[in-house]
């Protein structure tokens, strides 16, 4: 069934009381190691040049890293983040919309179509899909990051107030193989599907929070600085995937 996006949540407010307000996004954090660590993936596997669409594009990071390889266009719902967009990625164009619909752009415009934490966001994640595939060219990559709500130590955790369940807009969190079928249905090919690490520490008690994240986190680390993606989705609070456009 499909479920109704809590838009009313999607304000400025967004970046201050949910997953935005405790990351560090300064430099050397792990969203700027992140953000850097998918624009290398997109370089890698997306057709060079051509035009680049991201699907919630939140501070315009991700875009302001990829302005120069490819022609970026950034849309979001809230007003923050595309005035945040133009001046963070000024040569990347940036429009206040919703990810729903997607009518507005040429069928077969795009070298790739990045979502990072957004499809879980969505009301209809799988017409979406649908829709992504229509946009990208042959070849072109759809490149999404979402929560794995099974992954290997999440047992240990509160399912309401860990990463994935505190951020109450999350109404779409879906196994792997959910999102590979629904790649899979609409001509989308998966040539990586890994998982994030991790990093949602602390798993055990006693054991400091520090010890845990250096322990539990240092192959993702590895990851990241070899810019691979060897991680299995069991290992990741968060599923990543990368699928080509037969």
């Amino acid at each position: 069934m499909t479920q109704k996006a809590p838009t009313e949540h999607y304000t400025r407010e967004y970046f201050e009381k949910w997953n935005y307000a405790d990351r560090p996004l300064g430099r050397f954090s792990m969203y700027w190691f992140a953000r850097r660590y998918y624009a290398a993936l997109v370089r890698r596997y997306a057709p060079p040049g051509g035009k680049l669409l991201e699907l919630g594009c939140g501070l315009g990071d991700l875009l302001s890293l990829l302005q120069d390889d490819f022609a970026c266009t950034g849309i979001d719902l809230i007003d923050y983040s595309v005035e945040r967009t133009k001046v963070n990625a000024p040569r990347a164009e940036a429009y206040q919309m919703s990810a729903d619909d997607l009518s507005s752009f040429e069928t077969g415009a795009f070298s790739a179509v990045v979502a990072l934490h957004l499809v879980e966001h969505l009301a209809d994640p799988a017409d979406v899909i649908r829709q992504v595939s229509q946009l990208l060219k042959s070849g072109g990559i759809f490149l999404f990051a979402t929560p794995h709500p099974d992954y290997a130590l999440r047992r240990f955790k509160d399912r309401e107030s860990d990463a994935i369940g505190k951020d109450k807009t999350h109404i779409n969190v879906h196994p792997p193989a959910q999102w590979r079928a629904w790649c899979a249905q609409n001509g989308l090919e998966m040539v990586r599907h890994f998982g994030d690490g991790l990093w949602d520490v602390p798993y055990l008690p006693v054991i400091p929070k520090s010890a845990q994240f250096a322990l539990f986190g240092f192959p993702a680390f590895l990851q990241v600085m070899t810019r691979t993606t060897f991680m299995p989705l069991a290992l990741g609070v968060n599923q990543v995937g990368i699928a080509r456009k037969r």
